[in-house]
């Protein structure tokens, strides 16, 4: 991480709570009618994928074609695009990807940020605004009542993510890289530091990512069953 950047310190924890205001801002104006709320959902939409093609562009202009390293094939890259996705459609399976991955990818991201660029820079404006808005936009959908996780969709995820690990295991096998942090713990802090060294550390993993999703569970379990997501 950049050592510009203290963890948890005031810049830190006012983008933590900016990150749930917005959340909470745009949920009020959701729930105003369901005009409001489909307008909310399409300009936040077209916001994080306008951004996104933005970053790709900066990449490219800046880096160039990188394979196999430039890929988007993180988890945050994928629950991005399905957060996207949930926006324009409310689809349920999709959603429930985003809800669990995002907030759970993203979330994490957030509280301990591996960030390699200078603190007054694009690339770090870019990360901050991207995971923020993943997280702020699917809280977003559930404080509004748009959408909530299915029942048993908590280990539908777990399974499917397991299996899109593994697959990015396969490839990082093969082209020697360190999507997901699968071969490789970030440089920055991170929970990971206190699970094991490489492989040990991606054994604990799953017991982790299975406790944030019964955490991000908890909160919607209870909600009534019209406010699930439409198909």
């Amino acid at each position: 991480m950049s050592s510009h950047f203290q963890l948890f310190g005031p810049l830190h924890i006012s983008i933590l709570i900016s990150v749930l205001a917005i959340a909470k801002v745009f949920a009020l104006i959701s729930g105003v009618n369901p005009s409001a709320a489909r307008r909310v959902r399409y300009c936040l939409g077209l916001f994080l994928a306008v951004n996104e093609f933005i970053w790709y562009g900066y990449r490219l202009h800046y880096e160039g074609f990188r394979f196999p390293e430039g890929l988007p094939l993180q988890l945050c890259d994928l629950t991005l695009w399905l957060t996207v996705w949930s926006l324009f459609t409310l689809g349920p399976f999709m959603f429930e990807i985003a809800y669990f991955a995002g907030l759970g990818g993203s979330g994490m991201a957030l509280l301990t940020p591996d960030l390699w660029a200078p603190l007054a820079s694009y690339p770090t404006f870019y990360f901050f605004v991207a995971h923020g808005f993943v997280v702020a936009c699917l809280l977003m959908i559930v404080w509004s009542g748009q959408a909530k996780p299915r029942r048993r969709s908590l280990w539908k995820v777990f399974a499917l993510l397991n299996a899109y690990a593994a697959l990015i295991g396969i490839f990082n096998a093969i082209f020697k890289t360190n999507y997901m942090y699968l071969c490789q713990k970030p440089a920055g802090a991170s929970l990971l530091n206190f699970l094991g060294p490489w492989p040990v550390y991606l054994v604990p993993c799953e017991g982790v990512a299975l406790l944030i999703f019964w955490l991000l569970w908890l909160p919607v379990r209870s909600a009534p069953p019209a406010l699930a997501a439409k198909s």
